[in-house]
């Protein structure tokens, strides 16, 4: 069934298409036919970050930015939502066409530039929702504010986020905001970490519970550069990294329609690319928790994520090109190999 509906919504513009398949969502979850879409979930509880995840597979930031259609997405079976990015102030993001498909790689390219109805509208959703399931907010900075002040930015959204997140994600991985992958090494990252490690270790107290700070990276570093990242993640007592964001990389598909456009590429060529950097940073953070994403289209890729050293993973692109049958397709994949091989991470299994 999915699809027929694909064949017909990729005749659309893609941001479109975007759009009307979630308002159709919505109008499905509340006649009660999501589930019946999505099939029965996969129930493999999991505990990480002091968090239970009912099962490995997550929805990726980007998909839902202001936590609108939480409710329709939580209902197809993942174990996790992960809404945002969000910025304190409303912004319209770079000028439309900025997103792409690329079916022949299964691939899309992005240059959203952060769009979004600001953290108020996002809490506001996040609190009106009924989704049981763990929340991740993701947060991010204003395009109008300068680099050198983005901490600011970080800092209103964790404070306004915290009491309703279960796990704060804060990216400094996009491509498509200038500057803000220079956020990610040396002075501007300590600095960056060490404020928000302080604040959130303040907001932890005041309320009573420990909210997980999670760090998203992009795919597109060097060795050394991974490990400046990895020892700063770990000084500053980060709880999780999510690996990775999309690449500016297009050597896997050079020639093809759209693949000179600017921003971001994710789908089926980021999955070797993301998995590179998930094993490293196993190899430099062999106690953090890891939440790879990247080029999951089949239950095949979610395993080989466990395999590059990932606790859990998130969909985007692959979800868009499958639709709700690869997030339960992913779930027993991961469920199954888990139980035949032993957990590749530091997740554990709930009793």
């Amino acid at each position: 069934m999915y699809s027929l509906a694909r064949s017909i919504l990729f005749r659309l513009d893609a941001e479109t298409a975007h759009g009307l398949t979630l308002s159709t969502l919505d109008v499905a979850a509340r006649l009660g036919l999501v589930k019946r879409l999505a099939g029965k979930a996969v129930e493999d509880p999991t505990t990480l970050m002091g968090l239970r995840f009912a099962n490995r597979v997550g929805l990726a930031a980007g998909l839902d930015k202001n936590a609108d259609h939480l409710d329709a997405l939580g209902a197809l079976g993942f174990g996790f939502v992960e809404v945002g990015t969000v910025t304190p102030q409303p912004q319209e993001g770079n000028p439309r066409p900025r997103l792409f498909r690329l079916p022949e790689q299964g691939a899309i390219i992005n240059r959203m530039g952060f769009n979004n109805a600001g953290v108020d509208h996002l809490v506001a959703r996040v609190k009106a929702s009924r989704f049981a399931g763990v929340v991740g907010i993701n947060i991010g900075k204003n395009l109008t504010t300068p680099v050198e002040q983005a901490v600011d930015d970080y800092l209103i959204c964790l404070r306004k986020v915290h009491a309703h997140a279960d796990y704060v994600a804060v990216n400094i991985s996009s491509p498509n905001t200038p500057g803000l992958r220079n956020l990610q090494f040396g002075e501007h990252l300590d600095s960056l970490l060490g404020t928000l490690r302080s604040e959130a270790d303040q907001l932890d107290q005041d309320a009573g519970r420990r909210v997980p700070l999670a760090v998203k990276i992009a795919p597109d570093m060097t060795v050394d550069e991974a490990g400046m990242v990895a020892r700063s993640l770990r000084q500053h007592g980060i709880d999780a990294v999510i690996a990775t964001n999309t690449t500016v990389s297009r050597p896997l598909v050079a020639g093809l329609p759209h693949a000179d456009e600017a921003g971001g590429l994710s789908g089926r060529p980021l999955l070797e690319i993301s998995n590179s950097m998930i094993h490293e940073l196993r190899r430099l953070l062999p106690d953090m928790p890891i939440i790879g994403v990247g080029g999951i289209d089949s239950g095949q890729a979610a395993v080989a994520k466990l395999a590059a050293g990932a606790d859990l993973v998130q969909l985007y692109s692959g979800f868009i090109y499958r639709g709700p049958g690869l997030v339960t397709e992913c779930a027993r994949a991961l469920a199954d190999s888990v139980a035949l091989h032993g957990d590749r991470g530091q997740a554990q299994k709930s009793p």
